[in-house]
């Protein structure tokens, strides 16, 4: 647990894709984070298929964090159909979803959402055309609204803002170039632009994407996808100081 009364230790970590199959448990690393922080952020993928078993084991491992856990759904978690179910079951757990509500613990704000895709910069595709790409486009403006709602609520000094797609192009760097667009969206950088007291974004979703990036404003991005964490810390958790 970290010590400073002005800083907030931060863990954060994405895609951890809990399924029914591998028997795999996640205690003991909730364990481990809950000595080693003040909070902890899911980003999301946080089943492997939105099934309420896989959500079930992850909710009985999150019994062994002592800290509080905040976190958003991910694209795997919407995969059976049944999100709601998913995230009251996660909820019951004691994770806090940042989807409808933003928190604050230790004078820090969280604020979140799933994000979207749709593209980045010049790239980002617009509203014209076909009714289906209007309706595409929707549900990634929709997104980019309810951050933004969210971080209006909060009037914390520092904010951090917890999603699964991408904000900026710089963290899905590694991805095959093609798939750029179906990553993120610049949208919820902009959203997170317009909030002078953002302090840090976590994200996951691009497994072979890059750590850290900024956003124009230069608010520091994290690609907090336990595949990229490993590979450069050599355990599958960011730890942050906000």
């Amino acid at each position: 647990m970290n010590d400073m009364s002005d800083t907030l230790r931060l863990a954060a970590i994405g895609d951890l894709h809990v399924n029914e199959q591998d028997g795999k448990s996640y205690r003991d690393l909730f364990r481990e984070i809950s000595d080693n922080a003040d909070v902890l952020a899911l980003c999301g993928d946080l089943t492997n298929f939105g099934k309420t078993g896989e959500a079930e084991r992850l909710a009985s491992d999150l019994s062994a964090c002592s800290i509080p856990v905040v976190g958003v759904l991910g694209n795997h978690d919407y995969e059976c159909g049944q999100p709601e179910e998913v995230a009251h079951i996660l909820r019951q757990g004691g994770m806090t979803l940042l989807d409808e509500q933003a928190v604050v613990v230790k004078d820090v704000g969280f604020a979140g959402v799933k994000g979207f895709v749709g593209g980045f910069g010049r790239g980002e595709l617009g509203a014209f055309g076909e009714a289906a790409i209007k309706t595409f486009v929707d549900e990634s403006l929709n997104e980019a609204r309810k951050l933004e709602n969210g971080l209006r609520s909060l009037r914390t000094e520092r904010t951090v803002v917890v999603l699964h797609y991408a904000p900026i192009p710089e963290t899905v760097a590694g991805e095959p170039p093609e798939i750029f667009p179906f990553l993120g969206s610049s949208r919820l950088a902009d959203a997170v632009d317009r909030f002078e007291n953002v302090k840090a974004v976590v994200h996951g979703h691009a497994h072979r994407g890059t750590y850290e990036g900024k956003t124009l404003r230069g608010v520091p991005v994290f690609n907090c996808a336990q595949f990229v964490v490993s590979a450069r810390f050599g355990r599958p958790y960011a730890l942050l100081d906000v």
